[in-house]
């Protein structure tokens, strides 16, 4: 097993950048930007269908969509806008 690699300040400062990071996208701005389903956006934020339906409804039925799923659409967002701008290697190196 390798030994962990230290952090430097360059990766201290990315750590801090990230950790940050206020990203976020609610689910009803997502969905009037993107011609997206209810199953797409459950398969982005990985949630359940009726999760997601819940982000949609109103009073007793409402469910809040958390942190994590506000930043999961946001990236989603971000990643459907630059798609062309990102290398094929760090696609690579991200997703594969």
């Amino acid at each position: 097993m390798n030994k962990p690699r230290s952090l430097q300040a360059r990766e201290l400062h990315l750590i801090s950048l990230y950790s940050h990071c206020q990203l976020g996208m609610t689910p009803q701005q997502f969905y009037l930007k993107w011609n997206v389903t209810y199953e797409q956006m459950a398969e982005i934020c990985q949630r359940s269908y009726s999760t997601v339906r819940g982000w949609f409804k109103r009073g007793r039925y409402y469910r809040r969509p958390t942190t994590n799923d506000l930043r999961h659409l946001a990236m989603m967002d971000f990643l459907l806008e630059h798609y062309e701008e990102i290398p094929v290697p760090l696609w690579k190196k991200i997703c594969e």
